[in-house]
């Protein structure tokens, strides 16, 4: 078992590299989201098809169109807001975290909750390998995983406080080549229940940079392995535009 910086380096290159990373401000994707997750909170349809415009720098993203036509979504770290297109406020919520303690949340969102659960999670799945780098994650190498045909190794991730996420630890599996495979958390918005274990798919390259464009999340057993239904989430990308 190689070192955790070596693992690292080499996912890092494997989805572009850093330098090519460091040169990209915003990454505008087309994609559409679906899966048994939101509908067990009352969010029907919520992520069916939009434009993210991604942040590279920032926990920051915006959902067009978001609750209905004619709105747009942004998430800026842990505050949330629906917008018109023409940037009016119409609903804002500054603590969005903190909201998921109250009893209602265990069993109904509203759209700010759906926002601030797709807006984390989306930045998240755009930045890894390269938010892996900042300062305060503690990162260690596990035992590699086989699955099928296949042997992954693994790193074991601690997130730091002031990044949005599903939780603080959180493992993550790269193949040969250094492609992310694979993904566990538990999604704590939802419970500690929500154990999962996301696989990344058809990673192709945009610009440069290297990206899944095929997701799916299911519920994660015990011993890690993963459960063949149902599909929590699935994400598909259909259009990546890089910018600098």
């Amino acid at each position: 078992m190689g070192s955790c910086q070596d693992l690292l380096n080499k996912a890092i290159e494997a989805h572009g590299g850093l330098h090519r990373w460091q040169t990209v401000k915003e990454i505008v994707a087309q994609i559409r989201c679906g899966g048994v997750a939101l509908p067990l909170r009352f969010k029907f349809g919520t992520f069916k098809s939009y434009e993210g415009r991604i942040s590279t720098t920032k926990p920051h993203i915006i959902f067009s169109p978001f609750a209905g036509k004619g709105k747009r979504g942004v998430f800026s770290g842990n505050t949330v807001r629906i917008e018109s297109d023409k940037g009016q406020v119409l609903a804002e919520r500054a603590n969005a975290k903190a909201a998921f303690s109250s009893f209602r949340h265990k069993f109904y969102w509203d759209n700010l909750d759906a926002l601030y659960f797709g807006g984390y999670a989306i930045w998240n799945y755009f930045s890894v390998p390269f938010v892996l780098l900042h300062e305060g994650f503690e990162i260690q190498e596990i035992d590699p995983w086989k699955e099928n045909d296949q042997t992954w190794r693994r790193l074991k991730v601690f997130f730091p406080p002031d990044i949005p996420t599903h939780c603080r630890e959180q493992v993550f599996y790269f193949n040969s080549e250094g492609l992310l495979m694979r993904l566990d958390y538990t999604a704590e918005v939802f419970g500690g229940w929500a154990k999962a274990a996301h696989y990344c798919r058809a990673h192709k390259n945009f610009s440069g940079l290297i990206i899944p464009t095929s997701r799916q999340v299911l519920p994660r057993k015990s011993d890690g392995a993963p459960r063949s239904f149902p599909t929590l989430v699935w994400i598909e990308v259909d259009q990546v535009i890089i910018l600098g």
